[in-house]
C-alpha cells in the first residue's frame, strides 16, 4: 500500500469513526504514507463542519492532500466518464486521484468504482 484515496463513503465511514478506516488512516500514517482526499469527495461527505471534527482533522494534516478538480483534472475526469459510459464526476475525480498518486481507494462503494476503472485496488468499508 502506497497511501490511501478516500472517496465520500470512506470520509463519511471516518466520521462514524468506521474502526476499519481508523485502523487504515494510523497505519498510513505509522508508515509515512500520503492520504488523498479528492475535493469532490469531501464536498459529498461535509455537512456540518462543527460536528466533524475527524474529517476536519484529517483535512488539516500535514499528509493528507486535498486535491482540487481544476482544468487539466477535469478533463481527464470527463474523459474517464466518457472512456468508461459512466456519469458520476466525484467517483472518475477520485479514479483519477487515486491513479495518479498510486493509492488504494477507501470506500463504501466499490462496485461504481470498479466500473470505472476495474483495476484499481479498493478496500470497503
Amino acid at each position: 500500500m502506497s497511501g490511501l484515496t478516500l472517496d465520500a463513503g470512506g470520509l463519511m465511514a471516518l466520521d462514524r469513526d468506521d474502526r476499519r478506516v481508523l485502523a487504515l488512516l494510523a497505519r498510513a500514517a505509522e508508515r509515512g504514507m500520503r492520504v488523498t482526499i479528492p475535493a469532490t469527495a469531501l464536498a459529498q461527505a461535509v455537512r456540518s463542519p462543527v460536528r466533524q471534527a475527524r474529517l476536519a482533522r484529517l483535512v488539516r494534516q500535514p499528509s493528507t492532500d486535498l486535491k482540487p478538480l481544476d482544468g487539466p483534472d477535469a478533463t481527464a475526469t470527463g474523459l474517464l466518464l466518457a472512456a468508461s459510459r459512466t456519469s458520476d464526476i466525484v467517483d472518475a475525480h477520485v479514479v483519477i486521484c487515486a491513479r495518479r498518486a498510486g493509492q488504494v481507494v477507501v470506500t463504501s462503494d466499490p462496485d461504481d468504482l470498479l466500473r470505472i476503472d476495474g483495476e484499481l485496488t479498493i478496500v470497503t468499508v
